[in-house]
C-alpha cells in the first residue's frame, strides 16, 4: 500500500470517523475510500476550528483530525492550531510537505517543524513510508496522554507514494494511559484542606476532560465547600447547585469576588492557575493547593503550598476516599450555612443585573439576548458557546451551565470567529444536542462565509450574531482615529448573508420576537438546516468585572 493508504487506515482503526479539510491534500481521498468523511470547510483556520470543537466535546475520548495542502494550507491554519494549543485541546492536523529532495529550498520550503514547534505538543514529519505506523503510533500516544495538546505530522508527496509492505503494515490503536497522585500527598492535602475554614474549590478545564464531574460534585459535598470555575472549566460543576457560585473570569460573578477574597485556603482542581486577563486573580495571604496533571501548571505564578500530579477523576477519586477516612462517611454533610451565604450573595448580585437581563430596550440590550436565550433553550440538551470580546464577557457570567460541555468556554488566545468552526465541530461530535454558538458582528466578518459550510455539510447550529454596528470598547484605545474616521463602526445586514448562503434566517429588532425567533429557528434545526439569527443590539459596555 501506499504511505497515504497506510496513514487513512490508522485513522481508521483509531476510530476517526470525519476529517476536516481544505483541497490538496492527497490524505482527503485516502480517508474517504476507507469510510471517513471528509468535511470541507472554506478555509484552513476553519478546519482546525472544526476540529478542535469536537475534541472538547468528545472531552479528548475521540480525536478531531484535520488535513490541509502545503504550504499555503499549512500557514493558514497557524492561528487555529494556536488557539488549540493555548488551551489545551489534543488534535491531529496531518499536512502535506515538498517531496524529500526538496526540502529547505527557499522561498517554496517551509519549515514546518521550525515554525510549528512552539504552538504544538509534538510536530514531526513522516520520512519513510515504513515509518508510518511508528510515527502515528506516537502522535496518538501524545493525543491522549498527559497534558493536551495538538500534534502535526506533514508527509512529504514523495512519501505519500512511496510504497508499503502490506505484510509489515501492524499497528494497534493507542490506549490512553493516566496517572494518581502520591497517596501521602493526598493525606496532607485533606489534612490542610479540613482544617481551613473558609476554603474554596476551584476548579479548570481538566476536570472536563477527565469526566470527573461526578467526582468532583461528591467531593465538593463532602467538604461543603464552595465551587468556582475557570471559563475552560464552566460547566464541570452545575451551576445550579447550592455550591455553586459561578465563573471567574475576565468578567464574572460576585460570588466568586467574595468567596477569593474570604476564603483562607484555595483547592485547585485540574487547573492551571494561570495570571492573565482573563483570569480572576487569587488575593495573597491564601494557602494554595493544586492538582495538575501537568508538573509544569505547578508554581508557575502562584507559590503551591502542595502539589498533586494525576488524573483530575483518580485524584479527586482519592481525595474523596482520604475525607472519608479523615472525618467520616458523611464528610461535613448537615451545615447549610455556606449553601445560605452563597444563595444571598447571587441573589442580590441577580437582582442587580435584572434590569439588563429584562431589559424592553430598543435596540435590544445584549443581556436580554443571553437571558431569553438560556429560558428559551432545555439546557440539558443544549451546548453553548460565545466568540471573544463583549459576547464573551457578556454570556459566561450569566448563562447558566448545568450539564457537562453544555457551555464551552475558551480564550486563552483570542481569535474572533472561533466559535463558527467550535460549534460545528461540537454539532458532529453530539448531534442530538442544539449547538449555539453567540458572536458579535465583527467575529461574523471574520468568519461568516464558513456559514456556507454548516449548510452544505448540514450541520444544523444555531448563529446568534448580536449586530451592534461596531467593534465595541476599543474607541479607548483609538479615539482621533474613531471621532475623525469612524474606524470602529461596521456594516452589514448578515441575516440576508445567512439567507444567500441557504440558511434559515432572520433580524431581530425587538425584545419580545427574541424567544420566537429562538423558536423558528429550532424548527429549521429540526429539519437539518442551520440558522443565523442577527439581533439588533445596542452598544452595552457595561460588564460585572471585580478584580480588575
Amino acid at each position: 500500500m501506499k504511505g497515504i493508504t497506510a496513514v487513512a487506515n490508522i485513522l481508521k482503526l483509531e476510530g476517526v470517523e470525519f476529517l476536516s479539510c481544505f483541497p490538496g491534500n492527497p490524505l482527503i481521498e485516502a480517508a474517504a475510500e476507507v469510510g471517513i468523511r471528509p468535511i470541507l470547510a472554506r478555509k484552513e483556520r476553519g478546519v482546525v476550528n472544526i476540529a478542535d470543537g469536537y475534541t472538547r466535546v468528545s472531552n479528548g475520548r475521540r480525536t478531531g483530525v484535520c488535513a490541509v495542502q502545503f504550504p499555503a494550507g499549512l500557514q493558514n491554519s497557524f492561528a487555529g492550531v494556536a488557539q488549540a494549543f493555548a488551551d489545551s485541546v489534543p488534535i491531529l492536523l496531518l499536512t502535506g510537505q515538498a517531496p524529500r529532495h526538496r526540502l529547505g529550498v527557499l522561498p517554496t520550503g517551509f519549515d514546518t517543524l521550525q515554525n510549528y514547534r512552539g504552538i504544538t505538543k509534538w510536530v514531526e514529519q513522516i520520512n519513510f513510508a515504513d515509518r508510518v505506523p511508528e510515527l502515528m503510533r506516537r502522535a496518538f500516544t501524545y493525543l491522549r496522554m498527559g497534558r493536551p495538546g495538538p500534534v502535526i505530522l506533514e508527509i512529504p508527496e514523495d512519501v505519500a507514494r512511496e510504497e508499503l509492505d502490506d505484510a509489515s503494515f501492524r499497528y494497534t490503536p493507542v490506549r490512553s494511559v493516566k496517572t494518581a497522585a502520591d497517596p501521602h500527598d493526598v493525606e496532607e492535602a485533606v489534612k490542610a484542606l479540613l482544617a481551613a475554614k473558609t476554603p474554596l474549590i476551584h476548579v479548570g478545564q481538566g476536570v472536563l476532560y477527565a469526566c470527573a464531574w461526578d467526582e468532583l460534585r461528591e467531593f465538593a459535598e463532602l467538604v461543603q465547600a464552595p465551587v468556582m470555575t475557570t471559563m475552560a472549566g464552566k460547566s464541570a460543576f452545575p451551576e445550579n447547585h447550592p455550591l455553586s457560585i459561578g465563573l471567574g473570569a475576565e468578567s464574572g460573578t460576585k460570588a466568586v469576588d467574595h468567596f477569593l477574597r474570604k476564603a483562607d485556603l484555595v483547592f485547585g482542581i485540574g487547573c492551571g492557575f494561570t495570571k492573565w486577563f482573563l483570569a480572576a486573580p487569587i488575593p495573597a495571604g491564601k494557602v494554595i493547593i493544586q492538582s495538575s496533571v501537568d508538573e509544569s501548571d505547578i508554581n508557575k505564578d502562584y507559590p503551591v503550598d502542595q502539589a498533586l500530579i494525576g488524573d483530575a477523576k483518580l485524584v479527586l477519586q482519592q481525595l474523596i476516599e482520604e475525607v472519608k477516612k479523615q472525618v467520616g462517611p458523611e464528610g461535613r454533610r448537615g451545615s447549610d450555612a455556606v449553601v445560605r451565604e452563597i444563595k444571598g450573595i447571587k441573589n442580590a448580585w441577580l437582582k442587580e443585573w435584572m434590569p439588563k437581563l429584562t431589559s424592553d430596550e430598543i435596540p435590544i440590550n445584549p443581556y436580554r439576548v443571553i437571558w431569553d436565550l438560556m429560558h428559551a433553550v432545555d439546557r440539558e440538551q443544549t451546548i453553548v458557546t460565545h466568540d471573544s470580546g463583549y459576547p464573551r464577557d457578556q454570556l459566561a457570567p450569566f448563562y447558566e451551565a448545568i450539564t457537562p460541555r453544555g457551555y464551552i468556554g475558551w480564550g486563552h488566545t483570542t481569535q474572533l470567529g472561533f466559535s463558527l468552526g467550535l460549534a460545528m465541530g461540537a454539532k458532529l461530535a453530539a448531534p442530538e444536542k442544539m449547538v449555539v454558538n453567540v458572536m458579535g458582528d465583527g467575529a461574523f466578518g471574520m468568519v461568516g462565509m464558513d456559514f456556507e459550510t454548516a449548510v452544505r455539510e448540514k450541520i444544523a447550529i444555531l448563529t446568534v450574531v448580536l449586530n451592534n454596528s461596531a467593534l465595541a470598547g476599543y474607541e479607548s484605545q483609538m479615539p482621533f482615529a474613531t471621532e475623525r474616521y469612524g474606524t470602529k463602526s461596521l456594516s452589514g445586514e448578515y441575516a440576508k448573508v445567512a439567507e444567500a448562503l441557504g440558511g434559515c434566517s432572520e433580524r431581530v429588532e425587538r425584545p419580545d420576537d427574541i424567544i420566537p425567533a429562538i423558536e423558528r429557528a429550532k424548527k429549521a434545526m429540526d429539519s437539518g438546516q442551520p440558522a443565523l439569527l442577527e439581533v439588533i443590539t445596542r452598544e452595552e459596555l457595561a460588564l460585572p468585572k471585580y478584580w480588575h
